[in-house]
């Protein structure tokens, strides 16, 4: 095992945020696109979560297959399926035809559980976490920078015409040449990872295809195996949805109590895109070593806890702004603190196989989140998405509790 100097870890980081570029550019693309071509809201939702939905079902397929054959192969095909699902979605002319390769996006959209596994296997334990939050640093850049460019690159495609693959579809183009380029640069620099021994062992493993709701049994059967991974799978779970609950009310919201335009409401998510890649980038590598995961999790999840509910009482703008920092802060202290810790408490062989479990519960969420934020957004009141968030985080710190004493504090590995 090597440190964070090993330059295939900017290597990765690099590939990882590049893809996450190109995925950015798509997010702000779905809404309009679709409405142009007649979607109602609920079908605007569904071509928002069905990238999620494919991702929950495949991501534990590509984590086993990369134990296997090794994490770069899964790697450049991931990065082949979003250059190619981007470029056929910049030249849709149907809802449907968005919907298709949105789902063909989210069915090779395997390379964030295997990025993950590949910073397992060239980092020491020591710097698990740390190499985990650059992921989440590479996470947050992308999706201030992504939605950046979609809105340059919308301008651009109009003057160039109305008909896809320009006007508001241009963007679909751009990430694909972005994703392409990004291909090449992996293929001609980015080593394996793991070693051939590990993956001499996993030759005779059969890799099965998994339906959800065999997903769902093995999940349950493997935390009849491990409390402690299924402990912290609950906590990926909880923590995923806290966030995914209050993404579209937050919108929302903002517009309603303080009328926000769609330009005000971006700032004020680039604000939480930075804070996030400070503190996964930078702060989390500073703070671990002194607090360890044992200390830097529960902290996570109670600011992010605090964040999240206290949203639901602000009355003005500024009075917002410090419950958004706290949202923002323990997201990014919690969230890769959490993937080190189910990393380190995994053997060398089930790295890809675990953190694409783990993958596919973040999954689950993110499908689930955003149609029950918006319910009790509508049906309740305009608060109860962000305090309905804060109890899901701060249950999620209850359930932390009974697995922290697994990890040591000083060394940060899992107990024999």
């Amino acid at each position: 095992m090597v440190s964070l100097k090993d330059k295939r870890i900017l290597l990765i980081f690099l590939t990882v945020f590049i893809d996450l570029v190109g995925f950015g550019i798509i997010i702000p693309m779905n809404p309009y696109l679709a409405k142009e071509f007649g979607a109602t809201p609920v079908q605007v939702g569904w071509l928002m979560s069905i990238y999620s939905l494919m991702q929950f079902v495949f991501a534990p397929f590509w984590g086993k297959l990369s134990d296997r054959w090794g994490r770069r192969p899964i790697i450049l095909l991931s990065l082949f399926a979003s250059a190619a699902s981007h470029f056929g979605f910049a030249f849709a002319e149907s809802y449907w035809g968005l919907f298709v390769f949105r789902m063909l996006a989210g069915v090779g959209g395997g390379n964030l559980p295997v990025a993950m596994a590949y910073i397992a296997d060239i980092t020491d334990e020591k710097n698990r976490s740390k190499g985990m939050g650059l992921i989440g640093a590479a996470f947050g850049l992308g999706f201030i920078l992504g939605p950046a460019l979609g809105g340059i690159f919308s301008g651009v495609g109009l003057k160039l015409g109305s008909a896809p693959p320009f006007g508001e579809s241009f963007p679909g183009i751009v990430a694909s040449a972005i994703c392409f380029v990004n291909l090449l640069g992996a293929i001609f620099y980015l080593p394996e990872s793991l070693s051939a021994e590990v993956r001499k062992d996993q030759k005779n493993r059969k890799v099965k295809f998994e339906t959800p709701w065999t997903r769902l049994k093995n999940i349950f059967l493997k935390s009849q195996q491990s409390a402690s991974l299924a402990r912290l799978y609950g906590v990926y779970f909880l923590t995923g949805l806290s966030l995914a609950v209050v993404e579209i009310p937050l919108f929302l919201f903002v517009e309603a109590k303080f009328g926000w335009t769609m330009a005000q409401a971006s700032y004020g998510f680039a604000y939480i895109g930075v804070l996030m890649v400070l503190t996964q980038g930078y702060f989390i590598r500073k703070w671990l070593p002194r607090l360890g995961e044992r200390k830097m999790l529960p902290l996570g999840l109670i600011l992010f806890g605090v964040g999240l509910g206290g949203c639901a009482f602000a009355s003005s703008p500024w009075g917002m702004a410090p419950f958004v920092t706290f949202l923002a802060i323990g997201y990014g202290l919690s969230n890769p603190t959490l993937t080190g810790s189910i990393s380190l408490l995994s053997s060398a062989e089930e790295q890809g196989s675990n953190l694409g479990v783990a993958q596919s519960l973040a999954s689950l969420a993110r499908i689930l989140g955003p149609i029950s934020g918006g319910y009790l957004f509508e049906q309740w009141f305009m608060g109860a998405p962000f305090l309905t968030g804060g109890l899901l985080a701060l249950t999620g710190f209850l359930v932390s509790l009974a697995v922290l004493k697994k990890l040591r504090s000083g060394e940060k590995e899992a107990t024999p």
